[in-house]
């Protein structure tokens, strides 16, 4: 694995917590998830261009 691929993996773990932390409020913010659910999209787009491969889709 190298340093970029072990980079993004490190930044989706985090952008994953974060979102677990805004949905989990009860007055959570739909706009701030709905950033978060993009960000991470483009992170596991990145990943899957790195492994050479195309992204898996989400449902």
């Amino acid at each position: 694995m190298n340093t970029r691929f072990f980079l993004l993996l490190e930044r989706q773990q985090k952008l994953d917590a974060r979102l677990r932390l805004a949905q989990s409020l009860r007055d959570a913010d739909p706009l701030e998830i709905a950033r978060l659910h993009a960000g991470k999209r483009t992170l596991r787009q990145r990943l899957a261009q790195l492994m050479g491969r195309s992204a898996p889709r989400l449902a």
